[in-house]
């Protein structure tokens, strides 16, 4: 009984975050884009980290863990 209550919330969260990725790319959210993502150019060389998108797909995740490990 335990297995299919945990297996259900799984199902909700990953049906919640491909919501929240399609909404993103529907409106063209500018992910790798924003302003404190790291890029730095030189003649052949290309150092790129999405700092901010990182830290903002973070925050994201961990409000939903936070919303579905409540009892």
């Amino acid at each position: 009984m335990v297995k299919y209550f945990v297996m259900g919330k799984i199902l909700i969260v990953a049906g919640i975050l491909l919501i929240v990725v399609g909404l993103m790319i529907q409106l063209k959210f500018p992910f790798g884009k924003l302003p404190g993502d790291i890029s730095y150019h030189r003649d052949n060389f290309h150092f790129y980290f999405p700092l901010t998108t990182c830290i903002l797909i973070s925050i994201i995740i961990s409000l939903i863990i936070m919303f579905f490990a409540k009892k």
